[in-house]
């Protein structure tokens, strides 16, 4: 597109996933932000509703209203949480703006799974229509689509993890277990008792054991990877720390498997991404080394003993596992350099 900027809007700008879009899209070059809509927060002042935002972003949040993003803005990126999404995405497609949308609306290709998980669809008309936003994964099928359904940080992790592996066959396709820890952002920026400091700052809990809706998701994505059905168990957990998802899976390894197969595997499947680092083999992601930044951090072992690989991945859940990666989508659906505005490395310490 030369050096034209694309006009977007933010929906659901004021949480904290929508908070880290405008961070991201305020230092992007190819990116002006049209429009920051809010529901709950909207006549309030932007740096009033968002503080990181004072002295640097002036004006108002706006009510959300479809045609005036369609009048304004050449894409949206919407973070609301799933199910209120759908609607507000249908309003939006129907006049022809592109949809970067980072619930988990539009993420299944299987309504009667949807349907299982989530409940009634907000768009049934649009179901299925949304091309999902791993990069890594579905590169060529994002550059001319319209509606993006940009994956969550628990998919992201596992399946930058384990997808090398499953495509080089070098682990079994059943038997597959992914621990997951995160921190308490991807919670939400809406208080609850689960999240509340005293509560969470001095241990760490599983939750939502083997009935997480995001499990149906990794399984979809893997599963076409793997070329067959992939099942798995999967269990999140909850650590005191705010930002950064590290995943650990578990894999029966096929013979003679080693771990410098599964890095070379991983090392073929992301070469030429800006965004995924593999790591040598025994070297084991921290969620340190990628807070912040758009970096995906995966390393392998083999357990020898035991036939297992462990594969493992770190992401910052609040970029690479929403934000960012749905800057990525759109640097990709709009002809840009995939990396750009999301190059700057991690904050450490």
């Amino acid at each position: 597109m030369d050096n034209e900027e694309v006009s977007v809007a933010v929906v659901g700008a004021t949480g904290y996933a929508g908070a880290e879009l405008i961070r991201l899209l305020l230092a992007h070059p190819r990116a002006r932000i049209a429009m920051v809509c809010g529901q709950s927060k909207a006549g309030v002042p932007i740096a009033e509703a968002l503080p990181s935002l004072r002295g640097v972003m002036s004006g108002e949040v706006e009510q959300f209203d479809a045609g005036a993003v369609r009048d304004r803005a050449d894409a949206a990126f919407c973070a609301l949480p799933h199910g209120a999404s759908a609607p507000i995405v249908g309003a939006l497609r129907d006049r022809g703006v592109v949809v970067f949308d980072l619930s988990a609306d539009f993420r299944l290709g299987d309504r009667p799974t949807y349907e299982q998980w989530y409940g009634d669809h907000g768009a049934p008309e649009r179901f299925g229509t949304a091309a999902y936003g791993l990069v890594e994964l579905h590169r060529d099928e994002l550059r001319d689509a319209d509606l993006v359904a940009v994956p969550g940080c628990y998919p992201t992790s596992a399946a930058l993890a384990l997808a090398p592996l499953l495509k080089a066959r070098l682990v079994e396709p059943s038997g597959l277990v992914v621990d997951s820890k995160s921190g308490a952002s991807g919670m939400g920026r809406s208080p609850s008792p689960t999240g509340h400091l005293p509560e969470a700052a001095e241990g760490v809990r599983a939750y939502k054991v083997a009935q997480h809706r995001h499990t149906p998701e990794l399984e979809q994505e893997l599963s076409a990877v793997a070329g067959q059905p992939v099942r798995l168990t999967f269990v999140p957990h909850l650590v005191p720390m705010t930002r950064g998802i590290l995943v650990t899976a578990y894999g029966t390894r096929r013979p003679g498997v080693t771990a410098a197969q599964c890095t070379e595997a991983a090392e073929r499947l992301f070469e030429g991404s800006p965004s995924v680092t593999v790591l040598p083999p025994g070297t084991n992601p921290d969620t340190l080394w990628v807070r912040g930044s758009n970096r995906a951090h995966v390393g392998y072992w083999v357990d020898e003993r035991a036939d297992r690989v462990i594969a493992m991945c770190a992401i910052d859940n609040l970029v690479k596992g929403a934000s960012g990666q749905a800057v990525q989508c759109f640097n990709v659906r709009f002809g840009f350099d995939e990396g750009l505005g999301l190059r700057a490395p991690a904050q450490w310490p």
